[in-house]
């Protein structure tokens, strides 16, 4: 099993997106250490991404992805779920990769505490669900991703991945209808089953 490097996320979103499921999110705090394979990602493509929250240019809430790619993009929708992206590219392609899913690995009760559920197919399916369960928060946004507290491994797994529709995207026109979603095929712990 090896860590990911910093190379790993110095390229365009789409091909990270495409790589990340199958790969171990490990999350260390000072309450333990939890960790999860991942099984859905989504794209966003900067600039040329209506989708995305860079598109419009640089803000205090899209900073992060204005620097070298590798670190974590936190922030919080709808007043409640933290949702936890990855940046990557270059500073001046400010792309990132929304982890959706794990599978849940290291750290079991732990996540069931974070999340109130014993239900384990219900600990980390969405990335709301994720973030409560790893103990992720406003505290993460501009995490290395080559640290000692978020970090990534890689023991060889390789998925059938499929492709779909971003998820919640209906806002952004044509950019809604790309196939941007990458998930692993049959998986039970995915959050949308039946996105085409």
């Amino acid at each position: 099993m090896t860590r990911v490097g910093k190379d790993f996320y110095m390229r365009d979103s789409l091909t990270v997106a495409r790589e990340l499921p199958g790969k171990i999110l490990v999350r260390a705090s000072s309450e333990g250490i939890c960790s999860g394979r991942i099984v859905e990602t989504e794209a966003y493509m900067g600039f040329k991404d209506k989708a995305a929250h860079s598109c419009r240019g640089k803000t205090p809430r899209t900073e992060v992805l204005f620097k070298a790619g590798g670190l974590a993009y936190v922030y919080l929708i709808y007043g409640m779920y933290f949702c936890l992206n990855f940046s990557t590219n270059s500073p001046d392609k400010p792309e990132c990769v929304l982890i959706r899913a794990l599978e849940p690995l290291e750290g079991m009760e732990l996540m069931k505490k974070r999340r109130g559920t014993d239900i384990v197919e219900n600990l980390c399916s969405g990335p709301g669900k994720l973030c409560g369960a790893l103990g992720i928060g406003r505290e993460c946004n501009g995490e290395d991703l080559c640290g000692e507290r978020l970090f990534l491994l890689d023991d060889g797994f390789v998925p059938d991945i499929a492709a779909s529709r971003r998820v919640n995207v209906d806002y952004a026109g044509d950019a809604a209808e790309y196939e941007w979603r990458f998930y692993v095929r049959a998986n039970r712990f995915v959050s949308c089953r039946n996105i085409k």
